[in-house]
């Protein structure tokens, strides 16, 4: 999420960042600049979960305390149900660097069979929440779309 980013005003180098940590492990089918809009915001995350079913979507930008910053807000209205635990992790794991940290509104949540993940927006940020949340991405994503057995075992 980015105003400038959209208007094609600066380099998204926070969404490139996510590609090169997912790797070849995870296809990426959808890739868009949107601007700090809300309603557009949510239309997009709804399209990306009811109409193209995606696993998973990853955000970044929009998640600090400027008036523009709405990315939580319109997450928080379209989920059906809250994953508290990652942002958290995300928090938690970011205040090993920095106590800026502290100050991400992040949020995670579910809609339908798609996990949604609000990532900061700096490059730095993104490194460090998804280092957070990789580890249990791919348990999080077989149990939402019920591939999961045994999830108590280990």
């Amino acid at each position: 999420m980015s105003d400038k980013g959209a208007r094609g005003e600066r380099e998204d180098l926070s969404g490139q960042q996510i590609k090169d940590l997912l790797g070849d492990e995870y296809k990426i089918d959808y890739y868009e600049i949107i601007p700090d809009e809300k309603e557009i915001i949510k239309d997009k995350l709804i399209k990306a979960c009811d109409e193209l079913m995606l696993d998973l979507i990853l955000t970044s930008g929009g998640t600090g305390f400027s008036n523009r910053d709405l990315t939580p807000d319109a997450t928080l209205e379209i989920i059906e149900k809250l994953v508290p635990g990652i942002p958290e992790a995300m928090r938690f794991y970011g205040l090993q660097q920095t106590p800026k940290a502290m100050l991400s509104r992040a949020v995670a949540g579910i809609r339908g069979k798609t996990l949604i993940i609000n990532l900061p927006g700096s490059v730095k940020g993104v490194r460090e929440s998804l280092g957070a949340v990789i580890p249990v991405m791919d348990h999080a994503l077989d149990i939402l779309v019920g591939s999961a057995v045994e999830c108590g075992q280990g």
